[in-house]
């Protein structure tokens, strides 16, 4: 048989330590692989070997065939001249496939025109009818930088699959995305081997992968603990870790304990928010009370993220007003980004992003390191830059970089969205539990219904 893509004994190291497989799999044209597992299992480093883009502190050992050629042993322009056109990646964080001074339609256009190689009139036409499927018509002149997670998402999903290259690779494919629009890329994604194409999708949410179905991968610490065809692994896994991951969607969690709320420390009067000279949210209204956790849930491209914004005095409303309780410091009210990438610098390892954070606010680094290791974090980790961690990683480092300040009022963007069930479980109950020990206000920004409803005291549907 003529395969897509085929691994033989695949590993991937940082100097000499192993950070996962060896692993070893093949997927035919019109088949479908998921990759499943926790958070930092090496899942994304798999697609990142395949493309021959791991970061440069990473190596690979192992056979990788795409489309019976050896690609591992090719130089890296012969590997890049292959990317549009006989693969094509959807990378876990949109804002490094995007550019970020194009908007969004010449985005899409130019991966019509340039890669697949249409007319100019064509090109047009197929990008206005991918902004429409993927329902992101109004989005076409932003920049990358003034679109939703869930927006940013979308583009560099109809950027990627412009091509129309057969064998497409896609991480995290779903995040940030409300209940219409994940089923909708997820049907998209669906289409690609039912046409005849290649499918390597890497996902934690189970809901998605019983969508897709085909061959099932889960990783643990960097190493395989089962696979098998989908509907074998999901209805009766054999590893207990396996069975573990199904277990912990957010649907089967116990409600968090509420705690008694204190005095007002934010208060949002009649807001208006402008973003892109499109108003999003008009005469929203908060009180918010020290210890209390309150949700925001709405559609992906409403307004929730440039709400956070102006609530946390990054963006000032059009109209209204926001109120801080006079008590607070100028930073005791701290945001957790939607897309960590954008809240750390490039080129500066982790370590010390962290240590000037903690230096600025005279924190004690133990107790940052603390906060890493009950996040899962290695500390190891930190010698690292932000674009050599996995996203959940980089998340969850973000987390203890925010709680290092000691905040009293906690705006968390989807600050578990590239998590595991598990991991995600875990992080929200320490952050439900350092906000009843430190009496902090949390506003959570999530797309998922069951973990509002399930973690926060109160739940405000923005429509």
């Amino acid at each position: 048989m003529t395969y897509s893509i085929e691994v033989e004994a695949l590993s991937v190291f940082a100097g000499t330590t192993l950070l996962m497989g060896p692993v070893s799999f093949s997927v035919a044209p019109g088949g479908t692989l998921v990759i499943m597992g926790e958070t930092g299992a090496g899942k994304s480093l798999i697609a990142q070997a395949i493309l021959g883009t791991l970061p440069g502190a990473l190596r690979s050992e192992g056979r990788i065939t795409v489309n019976g050629r050896r690609v591992d042993t090719l130089a890296a322009t012969q590997r890049a001249a292959m990317w549009g056109h006989e693969l094509a990646t959807l990378p876990q964080e949109p804002w490094r496939a995007l550019d970020p001074l194009m908007r969004a339609f010449r985005q899409v256009a130019e991966s019509h025109r340039f890669v697949a190689g249409t007319s100019r009139a064509e090109a047009r036409r197929e990008t206005v009818d991918a902004f429409a499927a993927l329902g992101l018509t109004g989005a076409e002149d932003r920049l990358p930088g003034a679109l939703s997670g869930g927006m940013a998402q979308r583009v560099a999903f109809a950027a990627a699959t412009a091509a129309k290259a057969p064998i497409l690779m896609a991480d995290e494919p779903t995040k940030g995305l409300d209940a219409a629009r994940h089923a909708k890329v997820v049907d998209l994604l669906a289409r690609v081997p039912a046409s005849g194409g290649t499918l390597l999708a890497i996902t934690h949410e189970v809901a998605v992968t019983r969508r897709l179905g085909g061959h099932v991968i889960v990783l643990r610490e960097g190493q395989l603990v089962e696979q098998g065809p989908a509907d074998q692994v999901l209805t009766a896994p054999a590893d207990p870790y396996t069975r573990s991951l199904l277990h912990a969607d957010p649907q089967f969690w116990d409600k968090a304990q509420s705690h008694p709320a204190g005095d007002i420390v934010l208060t949002a009067k009649a807001v208006d928010v402008v973003r892109g000279g499109k108003r999003l949210i008009s005469g929203f209204d908060l009180e918010l009370r020290q210890g209390e956790r309150v949700a925001l849930t709405g559609p992906s491209g409403i307004g929730k993220t440039t709400l956070l914004d102006a609530l946390a005095g990054l963006l000032p409303p059009v109209a209204g007003s926001v109120l801080r309780a006079r008590s607070l410091s100028a930073h005791a009210v701290q945001k957790l980004y939607q897309d960590p990438p954008a809240a750390f610098p490039t080129r500066i390892p982790l370590d010390r992003s962290l240590r000037d954070v903690a230096r600025l606010h005279g924190s004690d680094w133990q107790v940052v390191l603390r906060t890493l290791e009950n996040l899962g974090v290695h500390p190891s980790l930190l010698s690292r830059r932000p674009d050599e961690v996995s996203g959940g990683e980089l998340q969850r480092i973000s987390i203890a970089r925010a709680l290092s300040v000691r905040p009293k009022v906690l705006l968390a963007d989807e600050p578990t969205s590239r998590l595991d069930p598990i991991t995600q479980k875990e992080t929200l109950k320490m952050l439900e539990r350092v906000g009843a020990q430190e009496n902090i206000a949390m506003v959570l920004v999530t797309h998922d219904r069951h973990i509002a409803e399930k973690w926060a005291d109160r739940v405000i549907q923005l429509a």
